[in-house]
């Protein structure tokens, strides 16, 4: 493990250099990734469920998670952790780290190879670096504020000028059945207007594929900070628009991701089908 910082004192004085926290949050995701595939049977088996039986935990979500807290604790151990497994750690400095050790669980336990682990760093709560690995397919996305986004050495850009009629759209859906029902109604008023519709399973991976040009917009109900605390930065770093709706922050009632211009347009389709009620 190379080393990161100086502790809370350095952190107090200036803040901590983006991309040496980039390269700690890059060898951290690689680790995780390299042990999850390691480790990982053949049928893993649930070890709990969260909000709802198809919410699902396995035990290596949570070996991920404690690697990837020991590994940030050993480099930088005045930094605050959150965690989707383990919860928020405070710190004592300027740092919080932001890890989702399995982003797309239920692809991870069904085999299906669309699965991540994601680190965002905060820097006095602004993310400014994030890595976001999805593992199966051996690449690893990652961006620092101001430094673009990246993909095996190459710079991220998102595909513009689409216009919504000829844009490939993806979306998720939660884990309720209210709000799965709400979620089928307005696909279903979406689907007519789009080009098609995509649904990979990973928040982080959806929004790496508008930063790739793999899709053209994202819009999702019911993503957490950790989802897309990382894949957020590589999206707005490959030119991205990422928002909610009627001019509010990205947050749990809506995740809107696309080029300006189609992110207005997905916007204004979106809107009048109340996708925020269940």
């Amino acid at each position: 493990m190379a080393e990161y910082g100086q502790g809370p004192e350095r952190d107090e004085a200036e803040p901590p250099d983006r991309e040496t926290l980039l390269a700690l949050a890059v060898e951290i995701a690689e680790e995780a990734g390299e042990m999850l595939l390691a480790k990982r049977p053949d049928r893993p088996e649930v070890l709990a469920t969260k909000s709802s039986p198809t919410d699902v935990v396995t035990a290596l979500d949570r070996a991920a998670e404690e690697l990837i807290r020991a590994r940030i604790g050993e480099a930088r151990p005045h930094d605050a952790i959150l965690g989707e497994e383990g919860g928020d750690t405070p710190g004592t400095g300027r740092v919080k780290w932001v890890v989702d050790p399995i982003d797309g669980t239920v692809n991870f336990l069904y085999g299906l190879p669309d699965w991540a682990v994601s680190i965002g760093v905060e820097v006095d709560g602004e993310i400014v670096a994030g890595a976001v690995h999805n593992v199966p397919r051996g690449e690893l996305f990652s961006a620092s504020k101001g430094g673009g986004a990246w993909l095996r050495g190459e710079r991220l850009s998102c595909n513009t000028g689409v216009p919504l009629d000829r844009a490939l759209i993806a979306t998720g859906f939660g884990y309720g059945v209210a709000r799965r029902r709400v979620q089928a109604e307005v696909v279903a008023q979406v689907l007519p207007r789009v080009r098609d519709i995509r649904r990979i399973g990973s928040c982080a991976l959806d929004l790496c594929a508008v930063a790739t040009g793999r899709v053209d917009g994202y819009y999702e109900r019911g993503a957490n900070y950790w989802d897309h605390a990382a894949a957020g930065l590589v999206a707005t770093e490959a030119g991205a628009r990422v928002g909610g709706l009627n001019g509010r922050p990205v947050g749990v009632d809506m995740l809107l991701c696309a080029a300006p211009g189609l992110f207005e347009d997905l916007h204004d389709l979106l809107v009048p089908l109340d996708p925020e009620r269940d």
